[in-house]
């Protein structure tokens, strides 16, 4: 995690009112090993307004990844989904989609910023060419000028030039290859954008450059963004929500502000005062022992042997996800208090 200030930063929210774009219930992604099966994401569950941004947090291997992956139906053997539903509005359930239905709506209705987009272009094709194969293959459009038209458009739209277009991938830096990843990723207007940690290996000045793009355009087509990411200062700068992973679970997931400024989950507490802020000067806390192995999750919360708050029932029983104020947690000790 960067050394930035983890004070959360306001921005628009959207309203309580409208009907989610995304609802995600229950999903369980596993995979096969050799050893056995890892529970790479197990029972996660929340729902996205349109024009909402959503962060997910967490520790390396905590399954933020793997359900941006399976979300777009993009995760490889040996990940299989194992139950759950991801509803898209006027879609119906994503996972249970053949794969035609699937590339229809990839990029149309639901579309992915891969992690490092220096990894995700194709080195021999030029830019222009690799945004026109993803409008071609959802439209009709087959006129090369008016597609080259659009592709100038669209890179003028993310901060780049329309002789861009002409280069291949490695005369780009790592900032102009991710906003070229944008530029694809919101070509046809999607309702949602998953972007699965945007600015790994940039700077801290591009990634401000490339947060700002992605802002403006979510802006401008009313997308909701679920931001996938390890960074708190930029999730605390960027999202309206924000949800903590842990071993494959969503332990809390609240406002920005509140799970920043008032955290409930004895994890999420231990991250935060994990994190190097330049505004207030503190001992950083370290999180003692190491998160489980995925392939033998300790029974009951997967955190109690490392949670400074764990009692006897900690270790037989899975919290379950419930209201604690305004945000939601999955902890015995709430349930403790209200009996």
């Amino acid at each position: 995690m960067t050394e930035r200030s983890v004070a959360p930063t306001a921005v628009g929210v959207p309203s309580e009112a409208q009907e989610p774009v995304l609802q995600v219930a229950d999903l369980q992604v596993y995979y096969d090993t050799p050893r056995g099966v890892v529970k790479a994401v197990d029972g996660v569950s929340f729902e996205m307004l349109p024009g909402e941004r959503l962060g997910l947090v967490g520790e390396s291997g905590s399954g933020k990844s793997t359900l941006a992956l399976a979300l777009m139906r993009l995760h490889k053997p040996p990940a299989r989904i194992v139950g759950g539903t991801a509803l898209l509005a006027e879609r119906g359930d994503l996972l249970s989609l053949c794969e035609e239905e699937t590339e229809r709506v990839r990029l149309a209705d639901i579309a992915l910023v891969p992690q490092g987009a220096m990894n995700s272009l194709n080195p021999v094709m030029r830019v222009r060419e690799q945004i026109i194969d993803g409008i071609r293959a959802h439209t009709n459009s087959t006129g090369t000028a008016s597609l080259r038209r659009r592709v100038g458009e669209l890179l003028e739209t993310v901060g780049l030039s329309r002789e861009v277009g002409r280069l291949f991938p490695h005369e780009l830096s790592g900032g102009m290859k991710q906003r070229v990843a944008i530029a694809i990723a919101t070509a046809l207007r999607p309702k949602v954008i998953i972007a699965d940690e945007p600015t790994s290996a940039l700077d801290v000045v591009v990634q401000r450059q490339v947060m700002r793009t992605l802002g403006d355009i979510q802006r401008q087509i009313g997308a909701a963004v679920l931001l996938v990411g390890h960074d708190m200062g930029l999730m605390a700068q960027f999202v309206h929500r924000l949800g903590v992973m842990y071993a494959g679970r969503l332990v809390e997931l609240g406002t920005v502000r509140d799970v920043l400024q008032r955290p409930q989950h004895p994890y999420t507490k231990l991250l935060i005062e994990s994190v190097p802020t330049m505004r207030i000067k503190r001992e950083l806390v370290a999180i003692p022992g190491l998160p489980p192995t995925l392939i033998n999750v300790p029974p009951g919360c997967p955190f109690h042997p490392r949670c400074p708050s764990a009692f006897e029932r900690c270790s037989r029983e899975v919290p379950r996800l419930q209201a604690v104020g305004a945000q939601r947690v999955a902890c015995h000790l709430y349930d403790s208090v209200r009996a």
